[in-house]
């Protein structure tokens, strides 16, 4: 099972992928790149991170910390 919760566009076939997933009954925080076949369906890659909730908190924290980063170097504005 997987439920998306938002994506966004990384490129002009590509999107990244914010779900909850299930696999051997837990319960993940997953970000994909998806790519869109010749189809024009939407696949995933192997190109991701899948996080366990439990550790959901901390991987955040270090999402918040690169951003802090970002900001202090100039690489991006302050939100």
């Amino acid at each position: 099972m997987t439920e998306v919760v938002v994506e966004m566009d990384k490129g002009r076939n590509e999107r990244i992928v914010f779900s909850l997933s299930e696999f051997k009954g837990k319960s993940y925080a997953d970000v994909r790149i998806y790519y869109e076949d010749d189809e024009g369906e939407w696949k995933p890659t192997k190109k991701g991170v899948t996080v366990a909730l439990d550790e959901f908190p901390q991987f955040k924290e270090n999402i918040l910390e690169l951003e802090n980063y970002l900001v202090e170097k100039g690489h991006i504005p302050k939100p």
